[in-house]
């Protein structure tokens, strides 16, 4: 618990080298360490981003599709990768996760 803490409060400084240090001690644990939301966001493809904002407006498959010349399948596929990176499960969670909650 500690040292977990202790990861989130060095990353959060922004001393990475520590925040390191602490993210191998927790995996020598056995822990997971989930990466922060920005840095997921980062992560994200010009693709993905921009399919992900429109979804998060509203707008379903066949719209985002038509919107950018794909199929919605292929709009499908980007979802999927998205809420695996934002570790959501709806469309509903998909606004916050954006704007990095």
């Amino acid at each position: 618990e500690h040292l977990r803490t202790a990861h989130e409060m060095l990353r959060g400084f922004g001393a990475t080298a520590f925040a390191e240090r602490a993210r191998r001690e927790l995996l020598a644990t056995g822990e997971t360490v989930r990466p922060r939301a920005a840095d997921v966001r980062e992560a994200l493809t010009a693709q993905e981003t921009q399919i992900a904002r429109l979804a998060a407006a509203g707008k379903t498959n066949s719209e985002i599709g038509a919107e950018l010349f794909i199929s919605p399948r292929t709009v499908e596929w980007h979802l999927h990768k998205v809420f695996t990176k934002l570790d959501v499960t709806s469309r509903n969670k998909l606004h916050a996760a954006l704007a990095g909650a």
